[in-house]
């Protein structure tokens, strides 16, 4: 899969960038000491970016700023949705798990989603960083980055929030779910 690579409309362009900043507004403890010029300034300088925060609002990820690092001015994004993003969901790990299964293979994989997206899935750390600015994944689960030492086994990590506690578990990279997609990020 090819990372796709075609711009936003002027006016797509106006609504994405208005529903950011209603939900940055909404949130501000995901982003203390940041204000939305400060970032629509960063994203307006990133053209290319664009298309990627679209594709992880359009695929129901509710991306939102979680960080930002005032020295060189970059913002990062996370999906910011309650449960794993609709649109990613039912996805193996990656092409050699995909590639094993000998029936019922899915659509598509995370790892070639968030490739073709521009964005790159969370990692462990990352995701368990999410958890603290919110309660994520009470119904779902979310592949995460995998270490390749797990991955050369033929297994996948991913994350979910149950009983106030964050888990991390393992399956095989193979296995898909309709309640198990992947979370992005994308820094600007």
């Amino acid at each position: 899969m090819k990372k796709n690579t075609k711009n936003l409309s002027a006016d797509s362009q106006k609504d994405l960038l208005a529903t950011l900043q209603k939900r940055f507004e909404k949130h501000p403890s995901r982003h203390k000491d940041l204000t939305w010029e400060v970032v629509q300034k960063r994203i307006l300088a990133y053209p290319d970016k664009l298309m990627a925060l679209y594709e992880m609002e359009e695929t129901g990820g509710e991306p939102d700023v979680v960080s930002w690092n005032s020295k060189t001015g970059e913002v990062v994004f996370f999906d910011c949705s309650e449960e794993s993003p609709k649109g990613r969901r039912s996805v193996c790990y990656d092409r050699a798990g995909w590639e094993s299964r000998k029936e019922h293979q899915p659509e598509h994989t995370a790892m070639d989603m968030a490739e073709e997206m521009g964005v790159t899935m969370l990692n462990e750390e990352e995701y368990r960083m999410l958890q603290t600015l919110g309660e994520f994944d009470l119904k779902t689960s979310s592949w995460l980055i995998t270490p390749p030492a797990i991955r050369k086994h033929g297994g996948a990590i991913f994350g979910d929030r149950r009983y106030d506690h964050v888990f991390i578990y393992h399956n095989g990279a193979q296995s898909y779910y309709a309640a198990r997609g992947f979370r992005a990020s994308l820094t600007i």
